[in-house]
Formats: structure tokens, sequence, C-alpha cells
């Protein structure tokens, strides 16, 4: 009996090294699956440090605010009435540059410094991200470690142009340039200072566009993922209360950003048009030479505001087309249910899914690329909620539309393509009167 009450335990003793051996395996596995959120950040602080915009600490601010004052408003206002100043046709050309330059890099340097007082994992909603599937926490991890490089693809070649630019503008009017001492060395010394004030007011503006892209990049991830439930049994209260969390942190994301937004789009504005007066009026020389920087200039503000614009539409199509999801999956439910009040015959219900058969061209779906506002019929079930349930959801999505909003208005594809329109009307007369594009 003590032979056999010792084995129980040795056997009972195994089991238990098993389960917890299986327990720490899953751990290790979970853990070694989520994204490390300091990692991905690391990369995003090293940065908000580098362009010094960290205030965390009262140093940090001081650093922040010296060095916004010499490269954002020092260096623009000694290139203004000190370098154009010798050549005054140029004059009335960088006024525009630098007051357009200036007044994009402080919006932006007042943005980031507040969003940078909430937290960065905050700000990115990573602190919400648990929450969420591991095709959304995956697919926003990637996109985290991308967004440098789109960061380098607008602010590179910026800058490369900007700089061949500038050698070529000193190159043919540095003898009308004021030097103190050596001639060679003080141009080398403003040719600096200049392509780091117009690098640093660049990249700060061109920043804050890609951290908006990125957080809508997550709350497109989390759209196309929360149509899902319509491809299997779901529960009204489950759908609406995914819904509502979504509408919450858009809702969020357009309190943060619509001062940005509306701001940007008066600047870039303000600045065309008074590009275009300049260029148009009668007394005007214009040349690649005088006005060439004020077409690099308008071209990386458009552009800019265009990647928001963009962002913000598309997460707003993507949050509506959920209705004409939600109600051609109300629809393939209703015409695929069970009347047995009208059946004489009795049918038997199967609780696994249904399809409808129709003839589809893959070629056509796959051109747009809209994963939401697709055209498939949707597989039905058997056991899925009632036909009331289902009128009510749809009846809830038809009326409370999600998307990005800038003061109560929706950023939809109406709005963008007024936008556009006016922009690059603008864009292309300045660069048709400058270098001879139209």
């Amino acid at each position: 009996m003590a032979s056999e009450e010792g084995g129980g335990e040795d056997q009972q003793l195994l089991l238990n090294d098993n389960h917890n051996g299986s327990d720490n395996n899953n751990e290790k596995k979970r853990k070694k699956t989520e994204p490390n959120e300091e990692d991905d950040l690391s990369s995003f602080r090293s940065w908000i440090r580098w362009v010094c915009v960290d205030q965390s600490n009262p140093w940090l601010t001081f650093l922040s605010w010296s060095l916004f004052l010499i490269l954002a408003v020092g260096v623009p206002v000694l290139s203004l009435f000190i370098l154009s100043g010798a050549t005054s046709q140029r004059w009335h050309y960088d006024l525009v540059v630098q007051l357009s330059l200036t007044a994009i890099s402080a919006l932006s340097f007042f943005c980031l410094s507040h969003f940078t007082k909430l937290g960065l994992r905050r700000f990115l909603f990573l602190d919400k991200l648990c929450r969420e599937s591991e095709k959304v926490r995956q697919g926003y991890t990637d996109q985290l470690n991308r967004s440098f490089k789109i960061l380098s693809y607008f602010v590179i070649p910026c800058f490369i142009a900007e700089s061949t630019y500038k050698i070529w503008w000193y190159c043919m009017s540095g003898s009308q340039i004021p030097f103190l001492g050596n001639v060679y060395v003080s141009h080398i010394i403003t040719f600096i200072l200049e392509l780091c004030s117009w690098f640093y007011r660049t990249s700060i503006y061109f920043l804050v566009c890609v951290l908006f892209c990125l957080i809508c990049h997550l709350q497109i991830l989390r759209l196309e993922d929360f149509i899902q439930v319509f491809q299997e049994e779901c529960d009204a209260a489950m759908v609406l209360q995914e819904h509502l969390r979504i509408r919450r942190q858009l809702k969020v994301i357009s309190h943060r950003f619509r001062a940005f937004i509306v701001s940007t789009l008066i600047i870039v504005t303000a600045s065309q048009l008074a590009a275009l007066l300049i260029t148009t009026s009668s007394h005007a020389e214009v040349d690649i030479l005088k006005a060439g920087e004020l077409a690099l200039c308008s071209i990386g503000l458009v552009a800019g505001l265009f990647m928001c614009l963009r962002s913000a539409t598309k997460i707003t199509h993507k949050a509506q087309a959920i209705t004409s999801h939600a109600a051609k999956w109300h629809m393939c439910v209703t015409i695929n249910s069970f009347d047995t009040a009208d059946c004489e015959t009795p049918v038997q219900i199967t609780s696994g899914p249904q399809f409808f058969a129709m003839d589809t061209d893959s070629s056509e779906e796959a051109m747009d690329g809209d994963d939401v506002d697709d055209t498939a019929f949707v597989p039905t079930h058997a056991n899925t909620i009632s036909f009331q349930k289902r009128a009510a959801l749809v009846t809830y999505f038809e009326n409370n539309q999600a998307g990005i909003t800038v003061f109560g208005f929706m950023l939809d594809r109406m709005w963008i393509y007024a936008i556009i329109v006016i922009e690059l009307t603008l864009v292309l007369w300045l660069l048709g009167n400058t270098v001879g594009i139209s």
C-alpha cells in the first residue's frame, strides 16, 4: 500500500511538473509574439530627442526652446535681412518662404510639445493595444517600424533639392552677399546655418504629419478587424460596444489634431496665395534663381497637407463603409433565414455557415484594395442574432457615422477633392511662373 501511495504521489508530481512546464512554454510563446513596445518606441524617442522637442525635464525644455528660437526664428531673420537684403529682387520671394516655414514649424513645434507631455505610449494608443487582436498589434508594429522610412522619403528629397539649389545660388550670387573676414569661410557658415534651419523646420513639420498617418493606420487596422464580426456568429451588444470604442478613439484623434489640420490648411493656402500675387505682379522678375526656393517650399507644404488629408479621408471612408457592410450582412441573413410558418415540410437547420454563390471578378475587386467596402456576399449562420437586433444595428450605423472630424465637419472625399483642386491649381500656377512647369 505504501508503494502504491508513493507511486501515486510521484505520478501527481510528474503531472504538476508537466502542467507547469506547459504554462511556462505558453507564457514564453505569448511574450515572444507580443510586440516589445519599448523597442518600438526607442527610435521615436531618439528622433524626438534629436530634433530637440523632448521637454521631459527643465534642461531639455531649455534646450528645445533655444534650438527652436535659433533655427526657426534667428537664422530665417538673418537670411531675410542680411543675405536676401543684398539682392533686393529676391527679398519678396524669400519673405514668403521664411514666413511660411517658420509659421508651419512653430505650429508643429507646439503640437509636438503638447503631444510629448501626454506621453508617447498614450499618444500613440499603445496603452490600448493590449485589447486588440494579434493581427492588429502586428500590423501596427510593422507600420511603426516603417514610419521613419516614410519620413525619410519626404525629408531627404527636400533636403537634397534645397542643398542643390543653395549651392547653385551661392555660386551664382555669392559675390553680392556681405561677409566677415574670409569670404569662403563666411559663405560656408551661412550655408550650413541655412541648411540646418531648413532641415529642422521641414523635419518637425513632416514628423507631425507622419505621426498623424501612423495613428490613422491603427484605426484602419481596427476597422478591418472589426468587420470580421459579420463573418461569424456575433452578439449585438459586443458589436455595439466595439464600435463605440472605435468612435471614442476617433473623437480623441480628431480633438488632438483638429487645430493642426485647420492651421496647416490656412498657412499653406495663405502661402500659395502670397506666392501667386508676388509672381504675377507687373514688376515681378521671376526665374528659378530668384524664386526656386519658393517653389520648393510650396511643394513641401502641400505634400505634408495632402499626407494628412489622405489619411483622414481614408479612415473616414473605411469607417463609413461599415454601414453598407452591415446592411449587406443584414440582407444576406434575412433572405437566407427559414420561415417555418410558410413551409409545409420541415427543413433541417444546420449551425454551419452558409454562403451565397455569386459571379465575381477577382481582378476588379482587387483593383481598389479596399477590404471594408467589398462586394462579396458574407456567410450567414442559422444561429445568428434576431431580425430586430440586426435592423437596430443597421439603423445605428446609419445614424452614427464615424470618422475624422474637424470642428464638426467630417473629412471625407468631397472635402479632400475640393482642397486638392484649390491647392494644386495654386502650386501648378506657381511652378509655371518659376520653373516653367504647367
